[in-house]
């Protein structure tokens, strides 16, 4: 028993909540079972005989379903428990990897390939954010910062780090085909861990009657809040923005790239590289975040830095004459900075009463999964028109905005202060 509380107590020490680390575990296993195959799913897909726009709409499809999964899990966890959500999270990515790796591909079936991808699309959303709402609810909130940023550590450790090393093994070793039926598995072992080791206690508020209880009501609550709380609005903005150039990059930066000697090969290992430095700051912005205040961590180091490093990233090659090891560098500072928006999952829902914390987050969620329509968009309306260079401008000039966007950000005790201070000063210049 004393080497348990032990164990708690350091787990707790580093910020990571020692009643829920179970459920932490899972995450990380779900997602990589989830995230496997999108690293090669799209250039397998041609190899097969299907086109790249054929490709790039299924993946269009996927990217639709996870936002509305995304928008879903807040206010899905308030209306009827993390678990649940979780598990119809679980159960959408089974019936839909079942159908499309079972029925879809093999036949290379296209008509059926988009309905059942964009089914399993559902999946991870609904059941990794459920569990990223359970975090803002049992954790006290001079630990959330942190409890934060190791979600995002084994959110993006699972999906994009373990799932693709996991692919590039399995792959050689059993095939394509085979490695994707392995994904069932791994789902299902996350799942356990999360929803059924796991076992944190989460207790839903009850109306009373008359202030509405129907599940309609708490759906509606996810959009209501927009204005009601137009600070949250502007944390969803935020988030579209934080990740859009994470998006956007890998359609025509390799391109510019190659022109200063970059090959693609090498780009790809530059691609790896950022996303260590990633996952690690994952960790240590949400620590800075709890020692020098979310909103400034978010606004300087995520904002103002994103901005920098977008930019540092396309003329470092002129500069430097394609020197590959400064654009590593610099890669690895700008996937750094991307994890400095960490603490906006701790900062929104703080905005906020208890009573709408699964609002809140519904609508940061939304904006996670909108990341992936706005970076391939800024390249579609205005990549022909301005360059790579207007481009990386663009994105730039968005992460700026950011910047000023996050200061309006405050929370409600730092809102009564300044009105305190606002009523001494007024009083003290009174004639």
């Amino acid at each position: 028993m004393s080497y348990l509380s032990q164990n708690n107590n350091f787990l707790d020490k580093i910020g990571l909540p020692s009643h829920l680390v179970w459920g932490y575990l899972g995450v990380m296993i779900f997602m990589m079972g989830d995230g496997l195959e999108l690293a090669w799913i799209s250039p397998y897909l041609v190899d097969q005989g299907l086109t790249v726009q054929q490709t790039a709409f299924l993946t269009t499809a996927y990217g639709i379903t996870i936002a509305i999964g995304a928008w879903f899990s807040g206010v899905l966890v308030e209306g009827i428990g993390p678990r649940k959500t979780m598990m119809l999270g679980v159960l959408f990515y089974i019936v839909g990897h079942i159908l499309f790796v079972g029925l879809a591909i093999p036949n290379l079936n296209y008509g059926l390939m988009i309905p059942t991808y964009a089914i399993r699309g559902f999946g991870y959303p609904l059941f990794a954010y459920a569990f990223l709402v359970w975090i803002t609810y049992r954790t006290p909130v001079q630990q959330l910062g942190k409890a934060v940023g190791w979600f995002w550590f084994v959110f993006t450790g699972g999906l994009s780090v373990l799932g693709a090393f996991y692919s590039s093994w399995s792959i050689q070793l059993i095939g394509h085909i085979p490695t994707l039926w392995t994904s069932l598995l791994w789902v299902i072992i996350g799942a356990v861990f999360a929803i059924v080791i796991n076992r944190d206690t989460f207790e839903l508020k009850t109306k009373a009657e008359g202030e509405g209880t129907s599940k309609l009501r708490e759906l509606l609550n996810g959009v209501t809040i927009l204005k009601r709380e137009p600070k949250v609005a502007i944390a969803g903005v935020v988030r579209v923005i934080n990740q859009s150039s994470q998006y956007a990059f890998p359609l025509f930066l390799p391109i510019y790239l190659a022109e200063y000697g970059i090959e693609t090969t090498v780009w790809l290992n530059i691609w790896g590289t950022i996303f260590i430095s990633n996952i690690a700051f994952n960790l240590i912005f949400g620590y800075v975040g709890d020692k020098m205040g979310w909103r400034n961590t978010v606004t300087w180091f995520g904002a103002v830095g994103c901005g920098v490093f977008t930019l540092s990233l396309f003329y470092a090659p002129q500069i430097f004459t394609g020197n590959i090891v400064i654009v590593a560098i610099i890669g690895m500072l700008w996937g750094a900075c991307i994890a400095g928006f960490v603490p906006l999952s701790a900062l929104t829902p703080s905005l906020v009463g208890d009573g709408d914390k699964g609002a809140a987050m519904s609508i940061l969620n939304l904006g996670a999964g909108l990341c992936v329509f706005v970076g391939p968009a800024l390249v579609a309306l205005f990549f022909d028109s301005v360059g790579p260079e207007g481009l990386v401008w663009i994105m730039g000039g968005l992460y700026f905005v950011a910047a000023v966007m996050t200061r309006f950000l405050k929370l409600p005790e730092q809102e009564t202060k300044k009105t305190e201070k606002e009523l001494v000063e007024e009083v003290q210049t009174a004639p």
